[in-house]
């Protein structure tokens, strides 16, 4: 009995240090994080990216802070579409992250393609030979929105549930459709849109 006791009184011991460890030590080895969203929509996050399809998520920018970083990767092709579809690049911005947090080769349950989830029978009519090439999926993209914007009399709540459930739906109801995916979609997009504009 008195050996066991022993025993429990090291484990003891031993779970105290190993929270102190916690605590005072693993901060301090704390590092940049990164994150993709893979093909089944989840979000993978680590501290050693092992591939391109990482971006920079947070950032270690002093003793217990942490900044979460906008991905620039294709702000050039963001403001290009912006200006060309006569569109908020915010907008464009916020859309994809939403849609595939800037995996320019996201793959979705439904079939849909790049950084701004274009569905394949929506590639002919939008231009897109290379749904993966960034910049003719961007421009694609935006085109659509854009599209969709025309069709809703510029009422955005609109034009991004017609973008996440088709137009069709969205003309059915005169409304954002009752699916809790699309009425969720939709204040992601718009939420997100803001927190970009206020950075």
């Amino acid at each position: 009995m008195i050996a066991n006791k022993s025993k429990i009184k090291c484990g003891g011991v031993l779970i105290s240090v190993l929270i102190i460890l916690t605590f005072f030590v693993i901060p301090a080895l704390s590092a940049d994080i990164y994150v993709y969203r893979d093909s089944q929509g989840i979000l993978h996050f680590t501290n050693a990216p092992t591939s391109l399809k990482f971006k920079s998520y947070m950032r270690e920018s002093g003793p217990n802070t942490v900044t979460i970083l906008p991905d620039v990767s294709f702000d050039d092709v963001i403001a290009e579409a912006a200006v060309k579809n006569d569109l908020s690049f915010y907008l464009i911005k916020a859309l994809i992250h939403v849609e595939s947090y800037f995996n320019p080769y996201a793959v979705s349950k439904k079939g849909a393609l790049g950084l701004m989830q274009i569905m394949p029978q929506n590639l002919e009519t939008l231009n897109v030979d290379h749904p993966f090439d960034p910049r003719e999926n961007v421009m694609g993209g935006a085109s659509y929105l854009k599209n969709m914007l025309k069709r809703f009399d510029g009422k955005l709540e609109l034009a991004l549930a017609a973008y996440n459930a088709g137009p069709t739906v969205v003309e059915k109801y005169s409304a954002v459709p009752p699916f809790r995916e699309t009425q969720e979609y939709v204040q992601r997009v718009l939420k997100q849109f803001k927190q970009y504009k206020d950075i």
